[in-house]
């Protein structure tokens, strides 16, 4: 089967604190007081109408400064060779970049979010809303994560 390539048009731009690989938090999670902007292009201005009722969004961007794909890989909190889908690290096959980050306005084509582990100038691709019925899913396994053998973490969980 040959699968045919895909173009994927960007719908804004993040705007964050980071900006450069290192020092950029490696989840959401560890980012919780950092702030930034998301700028909206005008053809997608529209597509807000509603949003300022969610307390979270999900980001779905370009990992535009990722290093190149590798199938397998000691990630981050592990001490141990994992193939790339089973990790969250950024170097993957389409280098795209999931994100559940906290919304804490909507002024005309601006977002303002919170825990954000972005880097500045980041090709925003998609956003949908966060639903905790459909979202959280707490005692879902984890894969390795529940295993890990080395529990190593920065305090600030940045690279």
């Amino acid at each position: 089967m040959k699968m045919k390539s895909l173009a994927l048009r960007p719908i804004g731009v993040i705007h964050t604190p980071f900006k450069q690989v290192e020092g950029t938090p490696i989840q959401p999670v560890y980012a919780p007081d950092t702030r930034g902007t998301i700028e909206i292009l005008p053809d997608f201005h529209a597509g807000l109408k509603d949003l300022d009722g969610f307390e979270r969004i999900w980001l779905i961007y370009h990992l535009r400064c990722s290093s190149p794909a590798r199938l397998h890989l000691k990630p981050f909190l592990d001490d141990r060779e994992h193939g790339i889908f089973a990790t969250r690290a950024p170097c993957r096959p389409n280098a795209l970049g999931l994100s559940c980050v906290r919304l804490l306005n909507v002024r005309d084509n601006t977002l303002e979010i919170a825990e954000v582990d972005i880097m500045d100038g980041t090709p925003l691709l998609e956003i949908k809303p966060y639903v905790p019925k459909f979202d959280s899913h707490p005692a879902a396994r984890a894969g390795w994560f529940d295993e890990q053998r080395v529990h190593r973490t920065h305090a600030d969980g940045r690279f």
